[in-house]
């Protein structure tokens, strides 16, 4: 079998290849960053800087869903390859959201996975959906690793007084899922959430990262008035603190059931916060 790996730059594709070839895959890895005049490597993007593609099996991506759908819409691909690709949690948690554009991110995402089911059913592609909550393990996230980053930076790492429920996922994680995905004909036409093997508070999370970076911080707590000022006194902030109190949690009961996929517990280390670890 040959797969496509979109996004194959990304953290989950930086997890995804050696677990391909541990399996016995051949890939194709597209990226917008792909290495040139490797035979084993297509540049692109999506939607519309996509290459002509050679026939594959299945189609891997850890990009955009919104551009995988329209993608695969505007396009008549040889044969039926299984479509694996991952969503977000925030199609449901940002549902709600105080603020209008975390609630049309949920939308695009749950518009997008509609998309993509209808487009695949009409073509008799088979396909299989993963929603991930909170994403670490290359440094190359856009929610926890930035904020290690600067406080690494300055010395100085923030503590916030939250309650919420956390259930970071490493991206490794789900690259062994996608794997197990392929193998697994159970797999097929399911939505399946994605959270790490470990639930914990958000104030909790916070400690353990500060803990993991391998360089000397010094605390700073915030204590929750501060985050209520901020919240009034920011408003593209009133969602993200908002969420600090709710939790933000997947249930991975048909992950290990249909997929035998167990994530690991929180136990970030230093190469977690480092783009490319």
């Amino acid at each position: 079998m040959t797969v496509l790996v979109i996004g194959a730059t990304s953290q989950v594709g930086h997890f995804l290849m050696p677990r391909l070839e541990a399996a016995g895959f051949a890939w194709i890895g597209l990226s917008r960053n792909a290495p040139p005049e490797d035979p084993g490597w297509l540049r692109g993007y999506l939607p519309e800087g996509m290459p002509a593609l050679p026939p594959v099996s299945a189609i891997l991506s850890s990009g955009p869903l919104d551009g995988l759908a329209n993608w695969l819409t505007a396009t008549r691909l040889d044969g039926t390859p299984h479509i694996i690709a991952t969503s977000s949690m925030s199609a449901e948690s940002k549902r709600d959201s105080d603020v209008p554009l975390e609630r049309e991110l949920s939308l695009r995402l749950r518009d997008a996975e509609t998309k993509l089911i209808a487009t695949c059913a009409s073509r008799g592609m088979p396909w299989t959906l993963f929603r991930p909550t909170l994403v670490y393990g290359a440094g190359m996230d856009k929610s926890i690793s930035p904020i290690v980053q600067a406080a690494i930076r300055r010395r100085v790492f923030p503590l916030p007084a939250a309650r919420g429920q956390r259930q970071p996922v490493h991206a490794d994680d789900i690259a062994a899922a996608f794997v197990a995905a392929l193998v697994t004909a159970r797999a097929r036409g399911k939505t399946f959430p994605i959270g790490g093997g470990e639930r914990l508070s958000v104030a909790e999370m916070f400690r353990r990262v500060r803990r993991s970076t391998g360089v000397a911080t010094l605390p700073a707590p915030v204590p929750r008035v501060v985050l209520e000022l901020a919240a009034l006194l920011r408003p593209e902030l009133r969602g993200p603190l908002k969420r600090f109190d709710s939790d933000l949690i997947a249930d991975n009961a048909e992950l290990e059931s249909v997929l035998g996929i167990h994530p690991r517990a929180f136990r970030p280390e230093p190469a977690s916060w480092r783009g490319g670890a």
